[in-house]
């Protein structure tokens, strides 16, 4: 059996690299399933592995192996940054889909074999996957390849968002970037789970599909009145709780001003140090790599902390996580359910015009892999 294999590597030369390799498909050990990967979305935190924050616009086409590459230059500044992966081939492709066609010899990997699971776990831009089965969820058998294959990324972090808000004390959220596909499933679940939602969002078609869909509380970071409008929504909703996927500028800071109003409008007499009710913004993604801006006009009852899938499960503890996995199963047509811009090969996603497309990471552009 051929496995191709996507991995990245940054050269001494300056550069950072995407090529296809091919390697052994490895044995599934007692509790392994082995798993003929058919499907596996490019999500942000791919993107920070295959090329970092590098500007792809800057890709440039070669070959290695026989097989297409793609070359980005990279900033000395940044080679130091970088230093502890010069040299190293990494394999790319956090989660993915596929059928399971050779499983160890436990009961829990044997009920596996023949079934269409996802998986999280990296490794997934290849034809062969072997994985742990604490690591797989087991599809539905409606549930096809492709739409299974963003299960844990998006889906589990978008009921992950709503999890933390119930588990720190939260009655209502802000997501920024509302209208990616990760945005869509959180506007859906808050609905199922009546907690107002305030969408942040940066284009007026952006904020139209966030409405036809059902969102109350929509927001225009572009609209000379944003501060105003966004102050207006956290008034009305008590959002204490942001999950922000930019990172760098001012968006977290102009949340946390805006939620300090909100609260001040609560508060049973002026304070000096300000509100007394805490805030929090969580980061959890980095769309823009400058610099977070904080002016800390907030009082002294907040916090800003990055945010991710993996430590957050660990957190909220097994049972919690298989309640959110079924969840997903359940909704994988409905509520969790990802759309996709572009289909591309494993070699067609090494081409420049591809890379330029999909490292854009354009809301309501997101490129699915396929392996036929």
């Amino acid at each position: 059996m051929k496995n191709l294999q996507l991995q990245s590597c940054v050269h001494e030369n300056g550069t950072i690299e995407c090529a296809l390799f091919e390697v052994d498909v490895a044995e599934p050990g007692p509790d392994e399933v082995l798993i003929k990967v058919e499907a596996a979305p490019i999500n942000p935190s791919d993107l920070g592995l295959m090329f970092g924050i590098l500007d792809t616009d800057t890709a440039q086409a070669g070959e290695r192996n026989g097989y297409p590459s793609v070359s980005l230059p990279v900033p000395e500044a940044m080679m130091r940054a970088m230093s502890a992966r010069v040299g190293l081939w990494l394999p790319a492709g956090n989660e993915g889909a596929g059928e399971v066609v050779k499983a160890g010899s436990s009961p829990a990997a044997q009920a596996l074999l023949g079934r269409r699971v996802g998986g999280f776990g990296g490794e997934f831009f290849a034809n062969y996957r072997a994985l742990p089965v604490t690591q797989c969820m087991p599809l539905p058998d409606d549930v096809s390849s492709e739409e299974g294959a963003s299960c844990v990324v998006n889906s589990m972090t978008a009921l992950g968002f709503v999890e933390t808000a119930k588990m720190e004390g939260h009655k209502a959220i802000v997501h920024a970037a509302a209208a990616s596909n990760l945005g869509q499933m959180l506007n859906r679940i808050c609905q199922e789970d009546g907690i107002p939602l305030v969408n942040v969002v940066r284009k007026e078609e952006q904020a139209e599909l966030l409405r036809s869909q059902g969102a109350e509380f929509v927001v225009n970071s572009s609209d000379d009145d944003f501060q105003e409008q966004l102050t207006q929504a956290i008034v009305a909703t008590g959002a204490t709780l942001a999950f922000d996927p930019i990172g760098g500028g001012k968006l977290s800071n102009q949340i946390l001003l805006a939620m300090e109003v909100a609260a001040q409008q609560r508060m049973p007499e002026w304070s000096r140090y300000g509100s007394e009710e805490y805030k929090q913004v969580y980061i959890y993604g980095m769309l823009d790599p400058s610099p977070t801006v904080l002016t800390r006009g907030y009082g002294f009852a907040w916090g800003v902390g990055g945010w991710l899938l993996t430590p957050f499960l660990k957190r909220a503890g097994i049972e919690r996580m298989i309640a959110m996995q079924q969840r997903v199963n359940a909704g994988l047509k409905t509520t969790f359910a990802s759309h996709y811009s572009d289909r591309l090969t494993l070699a067609d996603a090494l081409a420049v015009e591809a890379v330029k497309q999909y490292g854009r990471k354009s809301t309501g552009q997101k490129t699915l892999i396929v392996m036929p």
